[in-house]
This record gives structure tokens, sequence and C-alpha cells, in this order.
């Protein structure tokens, strides 16, 4: 049995970080929740990269969420209680405040972290066979309050209300419907859809990508953005650049634009 890991690889401007531990559902392991944001900043800092995607190993499942084989020996003091909250809490902002748009792709099942670090993402695209659930109530966990405060943004209070107060199941069609995923895609076309949306994405002018991504932190009312003037920057920064002029150069020529991130 391979050791549980994070796999990176990149191509076509999409980095690809995926949670390698199928035997487990891709449960995230204290390393792996370590190593999470580590990678992420590899990505973001590598200008190749446009887009980065999540996935989870396998076909049965994005992320189970943490691995609860570890809890006796790794979450079970105070000390140990804080220390995983702190890796858990470094891995979710390491994604929500990365520069690059990040995508949660779910195929299978999302629980408990999984949806904590989908909810971190972006967008967020499933399978029709997806299941989520967020089981904390059905395991004595409490829950991080940034971590509810992300799916109050996302599903709004009621919703969020139910899944953590049921710790029911809910399926890729039903997460669309409510918006915990952007969209839902049948079995066979979800690997083919989610290649051409981050695609779709990489092509496009990145430094609009990152001031649209900094407005929405802020919107949100992200603590390290609450000067405005930051937002104003990275909008000035688009028109200032050389993907401006071209943008407008192919519109006039009638073809698709090559940024450059410039």
């Amino acid at each position: 049995m391979s050791q549980p890991s994070l796999q990176f690889a990149m191509r076509d401007a999409v980095a690809t970080i995926t949670f390698d531990q199928p035997k487990r559902l891709n449960a995230l392991t204290f390393a792996m929740w370590t190593a999470l944001p580590e990678l992420v900043r590899q990505a973001e800092q590598d200008d190749r990269v446009r887009v980065i995607a999540l996935r989870g190993a396998g076909d049965r499942a994005f992320g189970a969420g943490a691995d609860i084989s570890e809890f006796a020996l790794l979450r079970d003091t105070p000390e140990q209680v804080g220390q995983y909250a702190a890796a858990v809490k470094a891995a979710q902002h390491g994604l929500s405040a990365c520069r690059k748009p990040v995508i949660a792709g779910i195929r299978g099942v999302c629980m408990g972290g999984g949806i904590g670090l989908a909810l971190a993402c972006d967008l967020r695209y499933s399978n029709h066979k997806a299941r989520f659930r967020m089981p904390a109530a059905k395991m004595g966990l409490g829950y991080d309050l940034d971590g509810i405060q992300r799916a109050v943004d996302v599903l709004g209070a009621a919703r969020t209300a139910d899944l953590f107060f049921t710790a029911r199941d809910v399926d890729g069609l039903e997460a669309a419907r409510i918006g915990l995923v952007h969209q839902s895609f049948p079995d066979v076309e979800f690997d083919r859809e989610l290649k051409a949306i981050a695609s779709g994405i990489a092509a496009n002018a990145p430094l609009t990508l990152h001031a649209v991504k900094v407005a929405l932190r802020h919107a949100l009312g992200d603590t390290s953005l609450q000067d405005a003037g930051i937002v104003d920057q990275a909008i000035q920064a688009c028109f200032d650049s050389t993907d401006y002029k071209e943008g407008q150069k192919a519109f006039r020529e009638k073809r698709p634009p090559r940024f450059r991130g410039q």
C-alpha cells in the first residue's frame, strides 16, 4: 500500500493537486494538511500556472476529510487539537488567499474537511453521484469559526445549519441546487467538462482574474483585505498591463487573445 500523499502535476497551464489515499477515500493525514499550503504557493509562484485544480485519486472520493485513524495519536491532547486545527486552517487559507483561481473537482465522497477544502476554492464542480456530508455532529467535533463563516458565505445560514445539524447526505444534483457546487455533471462527462472549464479560465487574463479574486475576498470581509486600496491597485494593474492592450487588439482582429499576465 502506497503512503498517503499529495501529488502535484502541471499540464496546459493547469496545476493539479491530488489527494492520494484512495483506500481511505482520500482522507487527509496531518502531513498532507501541512504540505498543502506549500504546494499551493509553489503553483502560485510559477508563472506557467494560470489555474489550480484539486482532485481526489481514483473514482470513489474527492476527500473524506481528516484521517480519523490518526486522531488518537495526533489529535488527542489540547495541544495536539490546537496544532491540528492550525494545520487545517492554514490549508484552507492557502487556497482562499491564493492569487490564482482554484477549482475543486469533486467526484464521489466529499465529507467534513473535504467540504471545508472545497468551500475554500473559488469554484466547485461535481459529478451527479458525488456524496457530500458534514459529519461533525456525529463525531463530537467542534468546527472552526472560519469554516462556518465560509459555509455561510457560500450557502447562507439556513442551509449551513441544515448540513451541520442533520449531518445528512447530499448528492451532486442537490449540491448544485443549493449552491454547494456551481454545477454537477453526469459521471461520464465529468472529466471532460472539468478540463474544459479549467482550460477556459486559464486562457483568460491573469491580472483580471487576480483583481476579481481580491475584490471578492474584500466583499466577503476577508480581514487581511479590509483596505479597499488593495483592490484598487489590482484593478489599476489590469489597465496598466500589456494584456489590456492585447485584449483590445485581439477583439479588433477577431481572434483569441494571447495573455501573458503582464
